[in-house]
């Protein structure tokens, strides 16, 4: 397996255990990301969207194993990417942890696409 196969799968990893811990622990995800699980609706929407989709992207990868589910792993964190740098800049919340999750979508995006 090459260095850049390795990368993609850490990358799927990484990917899941963010959806786990958002559906296992959306209380702890206010540390970072600042959105709080304040109601059961809030908690539910943290599970739903930031675990269930990320979960689901990942699983996706690992079952199909496909260089096209890659790269829809790496468009997604792209876009992800796209509308984060455009909300930094028009929401004026370049704080940091905006800015290390920009920085790591931006590289897992590359890596995935390539």
């Amino acid at each position: 397996m090459n260095v850049l196969l390795v990368l993609k799968y850490v990358m799927v990893a990484v990917t899941l255990v963010t959806g786990l811990l958002s559906v296992f622990w959306p209380a702890n995800f206010q540390g970072f990301t600042g959105i709080a699980a304040s109601s059961p609706r809030a908690t539910t929407e943290i599970r739903a969207v930031m675990g269930g989709v990320f979960v689901g992207l990942a699983i996706a990868v690992v079952l199909f194993r496909t260089p096209e589910v890659f790269k829809m792993l790496g468009i997604s964190f792209a876009a992800i990417a796209l509308v984060r740098a455009v909300s930094i800049v028009v929401d004026h919340s370049a704080v940091q942890s905006n800015i290390i999750s920009l920085a790591s979508e931006i590289v897992m995006a590359i890596i995935l696409i390539l």
